[in-house]
């Protein structure tokens, strides 16, 4: 596999819905009265898991990036304060936010300046490619979370 072979894999990677649905499919069509839902039994409703997945994604792409950064506290620091968005701007903000960031990281993987395999200065042994499949691999898992809370919401059709 050459160079340019591996960055289009990854960038794919961080997106792909080929054995699920992506991200946005899990969100589409969600009734914005479920957003903040959490069903019995399930500790999380859509908007903690999607907006804890927005805020770890931004986490790693910062740490990928910025050499000064700080990563927030665990876990407070990663999960939402309220079970539901503030309003729908909120919900909206944080739409965009993950896309954003998203694009961002694959930018940054589909850069051939960037060395996928060199460890980050400020790391403990990371590399880009790592923090790479730990997003896709992080956001493929609370996709599948989502999923699940919508169907024992009732608010899922199968596609």
């Amino acid at each position: 596999m050459n160079d340019k072979s591996l960055r289009d894999h990854l960038k794919k990677a961080l997106c792909w819905h080929d054995a699920h649905v992506d991200w946005k499919g899990a969100l589409g069509g969600l009734t914005p009265g479920n957003r903040g839902a959490r069903p019995p039994g399930s500790p999380h409703s859509v908007w903690e898991l999607f907006e804890h997945m927005r805020l770890a994604q931004r986490d790693i792409l910062e740490f990928c990036v910025n050499p000064k950064y700080t990563s927030p506290e665990w876990p407070s620091g990663y999960w939402p304060k309220l079970a539901a968005p503030a309003s729908a701007a909120a919900w909206n903000e944080s739409l965009k936010g993950f896309q954003k960031d998203l694009e961002a990281m694959a930018k940054l993987v589909g850069n051939p300046k960037i060395d996928l395999f060199a460890r980050i200065p400020h790391g403990e042994g990371q590399t880009i490619l790592r923090e790479a499949l730990l997003l896709a691999d992080h956001n493929s898992y609370h996709v599948g979370q989502i999923v699940l809370v919508r169907k024992l919401l009732g608010d899922w059709s199968e596609r």
